[in-house]
């Protein structure tokens, strides 16, 4: 069953939730962000927690919720929980992207490093540990994206600056310093970029969004610190789709918010979530905790989105958003521009 949100100028349709709270197999651990693949494919990122790095992984499954594999843990086997700091596995991943072969890239702001894999997980190599304050280094990496010509775009977020790299690492180009003004940045976060290769970065610790063209010129920003529409409360990341819409996981607000190729607030929501196909099958296969959900208070807070992290959309104007504490993904549907009257 669906349901659908009205809001201003345009209508988002909620279609489903995919995840439910699992260290192994189908679930995920506290995901954060993730990057669709072909074939409906979704490469989820999983970070978990300090006191369970074996949850830490990439979890690949299709938009329809079933479970492909899993790949780059943060520990070799189910053994002890502690980290492994070997090639191929990470410790506190950030971002997954994927360039036009289906590799999928991951950073890991611990390591200071990008992993690559194949599609299938086979770990095919990284760019060495390059942690400084130097071209092509960095401190802490927090968000990637590719463009047309397969170079990525990389978020320093410790040095306040975004840097461009071929896809084997080769340094191009940097733009950004500490600060507020235009062009500047405080721990940016999030990244993307549209379809004529403009970048968008979700500016964290300055609570905006700030555009620029692909050689870093800036062209725009929008946003403000508080919880109105159209402010933030460290916004995690951000995502753009064919049209110019940008959606923006609003993280401290527990909200996503939407805006126009202007910048021009339409609307936010609040989440919609409801219990996932893998949650139905934990459920059905222990039936004493659908007992238990029938008892417990205050279960109407489920289906709102809690610290949403990570959002992403396709080409067939669906929209994800990763939500960590609730180990789940919640999936909409971007529908045709309509006036809906004032919001209650």
């Amino acid at each position: 069953m669906t349901t659908s949100t009205q809001i201003s100028h345009m209508n988002l349709q909620y279609s489903h939730t995919i995840g439910r709270g699992e260290q192994f197999g189908p679930g995920f651990t506290y995901p954060i962000q993730m990057a669709r693949g072909e074939d409906d494919l979704m490469y989820v990122l999983c970070r978990s927690s300090e006191y369970r790095p074996e949850g830490t992984r990439i979890a690949v499954c299709t938009v329809d919720e079933e479970y492909v594999n899993v790949f780059a843990r943060g520990v070799a086997q189910q053994g002890p929980h502690e980290y492994n700091f070997e090639d191929g596995s990470l410790v506190w991943p950030t971002c997954v992207a994927i360039d036009s072969q289906q590799n999928v890239y991951v950073c890991d702001e611990w390591l200071n490093r990008i992993s690559i894999f194949s599609k299938e997980g086979e770990f095919l190599g990284k760019w060495e540990e390059r942690e400084g304050e130097g071209d092509g280094e960095v401190n802490r990496p927090s968000g990637m994206a590719f463009d047309a010509d397969d170079n990525l775009f990389l978020v320093d977020s410790l040095n306040h600056r975004i840097q461009k790299f071929t896809k084997d690492g080769k340094f191009l180009s940097k733009w950004g310093k500490e600060g507020s003004g235009d062009g500047e940045f405080n721990m940016p976060w999030g990244i993307d970029i549209d379809t004529h290769g403009n970048v968008y970065i979700a500016d964290w610790r300055n609570d905006r969004i700030q555009k620029f063209n692909s050689d870093g010129v800036f062209l725009m920003k929008f946003g403000s610190s508080g919880s109105d529409e159209g402010q933030f409360n460290r916004p995690t990341d951000v995502a753009v789709d064919n049209a110019g819409i940008i959606y923006v996981a609003d993280w401290l607000n527990d909200r996503i918010q939407v805006f126009d190729a202007q910048g021009s607030f339409m609307t936010l929501g609040t989440g919609e979530a409801t219990v996932s196909k893998w949650g139905k099958d934990k459920l059905d296969a222990n039936a004493e905790m659908w007992g238990e959900r029938e008892r417990a208070q205050g279960l109407d807070r489920e289906k709102l989105f809690w610290a949403p992290s990570g959002i992403a959309v396709d080409d067939q104007n669906r929209i994800f958003v990763c939500e960590g504490p609730r180990n789940r993904i919640q999936v909409y549907r971007k529908q045709s521009a309509t006036f809906a009257g004032p919001r209650l």
